[in-house]
């Protein structure tokens, strides 16, 4: 996994045609973990996986890659959802794999639980928590005033992707570093890359 690679190599990368299937297969893999959904507390609000993959393909293939999966993956997702698209609330999946993207660095030289929560921690508390409580608060107003919504889907939300970045990061941190990202050709096997000096932090 590079330090970083910048939005140009990531575009670049969508040109091969195994990071082309390999994002289409995480997007896929978006759209059916969004279904493996633990009981919702309420109409707005649920538990699932679907960003794992996003993130995944960020990580390994740049912030055009996985926002494009981000994006591809929300599409679908809603298409056969039968609840139809709205353009408003696509930004959350997109910066689950534009900022991984970005942020990849953190984990070059060291996998650790703390650094992955770290990588998820822009997209859920920018995406999933701000924007997207301003979102919902915009278009279904629940609560007859817009201030009333947003504190309501803030409150709401909070609670349910704190929830959501611990189960997201310890299943990122685990397919990381079992090697089962490697064992299937997606990233180099852990136990044979450098290791760290110990004066890297946790």
């Amino acid at each position: 996994m590079k330090n970083r690679m910048t939005f140009a190599e990531s575009a670049s990368n969508l040109k091969k045609t195994k990071v082309l299937a390999t994002c289409a297969m995480l997007a896929a893999l978006s759209v059916i973990f969004a279904r493996l959904i633990i009981p919702m507390p309420n109409a707005f609000t649920r538990f699932s996986i679907e960003a794992i993959p996003i993130v995944i393909a960020g990580m390994l293939f740049g912030p055009v890659a996985g926002g494009a999966v981000g994006f591809v993956a929300d599409l679908v997702g809603c298409l056969f959802s039968g609840y139809g698209y709205n353009p408003l609330f696509c930004v959350p999946p997109i910066l689950y794999g534009v900022l991984p993207g970005v942020l990849s660095w953190i984990i070059a030289k060291k996998i650790s639980l703390p650094r992955i929560a770290l990588i998820y921690l822009p997209p859920m508390l920018f995406g999933s928590v701000l924007y997207q409580s301003c979102a919902l608060a915009y278009v279904y107003n629940s609560k007859g005033t817009f201030a009333s919504s947003l504190a309501y889907f803030l409150t709401t939300r909070s609670i349910q992707f704190a929830v959501t970045l611990v189960i997201d990061a310890v299943l990122t941190w685990l397919l990381l570093r079992t090697g089962f990202l490697a064992r299937i050709g997606l990233r180099p096997n852990p136990k044979k890359e450098a290791p760290s000096n110990g004066n890297d932090p946790a």
